[in-house]
């Protein structure tokens, strides 16, 4: 907590304007960490999307993965004191965006036994439409159905 030390010398030594922007990197580290896992649940979510389509079938261990997967971005994402999310719709789109290819080559490893290649894979489903699933389920997830 090398920040909160410097922090309290800053407020101590009345220098206001780097104390603020100290707290901005703070908030931007924060907030950083908060979006790396987030796409950590992202990327797993996507993984059995993927799979599902490719394989066109749901197992019910890649249904409790999604619901997991759900629950964690949406706990992750959530500003608890303050309100609201750290990543708006846009940017859990651009992280989808980000994450797909990792979650290609993951589910490229499980689907069909590993028997395809991510390029082949990609070829089953359109991923375009695996990132709006993704996304119209983060979107409407009501931790309580």
């Amino acid at each position: 907590m090398d920040e909160l030390e410097a922090l309290r010398k800053l407020i101590e030594e009345q220098d206001y304007s780097a104390a603020l922007t100290l707290i901005d990197e703070m908030d931007e580290m924060a907030k950083d960490d908060k979006i790396t896992k987030v796409e950590s649940f992202l990327e797993v979510l996507l993984v059995h999307l993927i799979k599902q389509r490719a394989e066109q079938r749901l197992t019910s261990s890649w249904e409790r993965s999604i619901e997991t997967s759900l629950r964690g971005i949406t706990r992750s994402n959530k500003r608890r004191s303050a309100g609201g999310f750290y990543l708006k719709s846009e940017e859990i789109q651009a992280a989808l965006d980000e994450t797909c290819p990792y979650a290609l080559k993951e589910a490229a490893r499980e689907a069909f036994g590993g028997a395809f290649e991510p390029k082949k894979l990609l070829q089953m489903f359109d991923p375009q439409s695996v990132k709006q699933q993704a996304l119209d389920l983060i979107l409407n997830y009501d931790p309580q159905n």
